[in-house]
């Protein structure tokens, strides 16, 4: 038995609502990430191939759009299993972080 799944089962019962849990924080994480930065700057943010960009504003862009995307992705995770878990019945996980 898989440790915090009620049987293996319900793990694969489970990807459905993570694939589609994934494509809606991608596109979630993208739609803020334009409106905040919006907010910072009138220009697109920068990629890696513009050739005209400071260091400071490619850095900047990146990581935020980093750090929005990993807390989209972690919210709409963590709702999936919510709701996946009131359905079923079963945590689609482990009940609490392993101690160090």
């Amino acid at each position: 038995m898989v440790k915090g799944y009620t049987s293996v089962g319900m793990k694969l019962l489970f990807i459905p609502f993570s694939v589609a849990g994934g494509l809606v924080a991608g596109f979630l994480g993208k739609k803020i990430f334009e409106q905040v930065w919006g907010l910072i700057d009138e220009q697109e943010p920068p990629e890696p191939e513009h050739r005209v960009t400071t260091w400071g504003k490619l850095i900047a862009a990146t990581a935020l759009e980093g750090a929005i995307f990993r807390a989209t992705r972690a919210a709409v995770d963590h709702g999936s299993r919510q709701a996946f878990a009131s359905l079923t019945g079963s945590w689609p996980g482990q009940d609490e972080p392993e101690p160090e």
